[in-house]
């Protein structure tokens, strides 16, 4: 969520760059509120202050026809108290759920315009020209759609013996190395989560029909381990030396893919359950830049031993996520496809989500409180991982397997 007096002070400024992503921000009716509420407000202060003078007339009153006319006036002002609360809360509302429909907004290093104004910052590997796609080279032996749709509803795979046990290897290649060489601390987080934990990572209220909902419940499938990872630290206050908190999680995700309907019906890519590998920072906001950079290098790196060709894109405004500020896709090359596909996905929010959970750091030298800065990436998606890697592994009749993984497989080969 955006700080409402960024609208309030500035909103020609913060109405075009919210227009850059395609938003069209009703400033009218968000100024209008929230000048009620500063009234109403302003009279919960005045009746305080006047309840405070009743109570101390009360004590100095001699006799009881004071005492009685003090708790009659008293009553009156405990209604109009009970009044302006009541309205106090519904205008708060109301505001709150118009200010939870505004998504983020862009950095000032974010390109403007559409998807086609994002722009390729780096590129690393050769691609190559395989023109089989890992669902053609797994179906025989490894990949069973038929059992899984048979089982649940199509956009489901079962996958079996040695790709199986490589999807594994990968999962546990990708947390040695964030644990181990990159700092980061492991959770094993809740795939169940509550309304106001998708609420305050952004999810909801605006991507509703992209989750899984639990009937008759306000509990949700998670979408992405960001969203348990990040509500770990909800209504906390971090001690600025402990800063940049760096947390991972491997966990299965689940999402309905509502708006995507005919595309990538082949294969993993696009799937209602997957599983990824997560990384989450909690930051000092002058350490932005230096974090997400961190995050990039630690996906990218896991490519670059599973030699996986990819690129580094920076996105356009009209192309980033709602939460999002700026968001770098680290994109794979696909043989099977001949194009790059996205594998990861980094970003920071800024204190967009730190706002909503309140999440807060408190400085050293001066014991200050402020919201803290939020970022992460995927470190990698297992799926689209796996899916890269047989497609670029590809020798004729067999798989080859990276050096980095045969140690966690116990073979070097899948025969196909």
């Amino acid at each position: 969520m955006i700080d409402i007096n960024l609208i309030i002070n500035d909103v020609e400024e913060i109405k075009k760059k919210l227009g850059s992503r395609g938003y069209n921000l009703d400033d009218s009716l968000i100024i209008k509120l929230f000048q009620e509420r500063k009234k109403l407000i302003h009279k919960k202060e005045s009746h305080a202050a006047q309840k405070n003078i009743l109570v101390n007339d009360f004590k100095k009153s001699k006799t009881n026809t004071d005492k009685d006319s003090i708790k009659i006036q008293s009553q009156q002002l405990d209604d109009l108290i009970n009044e302006n609360k009541k309205l106090l809360n519904k205008v708060e509302t109301d505001l709150t759920k118009l200010m939870q429909g505004i998504p983020n907004i862009p950095s000032s290093t974010t390109p403007i315009g559409n998807e086609d104004s994002n722009e390729i910052i780096k590129t690393w590997g050769k691609p190559n020209n395989n023109q089989s796609d890992h669902s053609q080279i797994l179906s025989t032996n490894y990949l069973d759609f038929e059992s899984a749709v048979s089982m649940s509803k199509p956009r489901f795979a079962v996958l079996k013996g040695d790709i199986s046990k490589l999807h594994r290897a990968l999962v546990n290649y990708m947390m040695d190395i964030h644990t181990d060489k990159n700092g980061y601390t492991e959770y094993n987080v809740p795939y169940i989560v509550n309304s106001s934990s998708l609420i305050g990572t952004g999810q909801l209220p605006k991507f509703e029909e992209d989750l899984f909902k639990i009937a008759d419940s306000d509990l949700y499938l998670i979408p992405t381990a960001e969203v348990p990872l990040t509500n770990i630290y909800r209504n906390k206050i971090i001690d600025e030396s402990d800063l940049p908190v760096k947390i991972v999680s491997h966990t299965p995700c689940f999402r309905s893919e509502a708006g995507s309907y005919g595309k990538d019906t082949k294969g993993i890519i696009r799937l209602h359950q997957f599983e990824k590998v997560e990384l989450v920072q909690i930051v000092n906001p002058a350490n932005e830049l230096k974090s997400l950079e961190s995050i990039l290098t630690c996906a990218e790196e896991i490519l670059e031993s599973l030699e996986i060709p990819y690129r580094r894109v920076v996105l356009a405004s009209n192309d980033l996520g709602f939460s999002s500020s700026l968001t770098y896709d680290i994109e794979a090359w696909y043989p099977g496809q001949s194009k790059y596909r996205e594998i990861s996905s980094c970003s920071s929010f800024t204190d967009f989500q730190s706002r909503r959970l309140n999440i807060k750091y408190k400085n050293k030298a001066t014991k200050k409180k402020s919201l803290a800065y939020t970022l992460n990436g995927s470190g990698l998606a297992i799926g689209r991982t796996l899916a890269a890697l047989v497609e670029n592994h590809l020798r004729t009749d067999t798989l080859s397997i990276p050096k980095v993984l045969q140690k966690y497989t116990g073979f070097d080969i899948i025969r196909l």
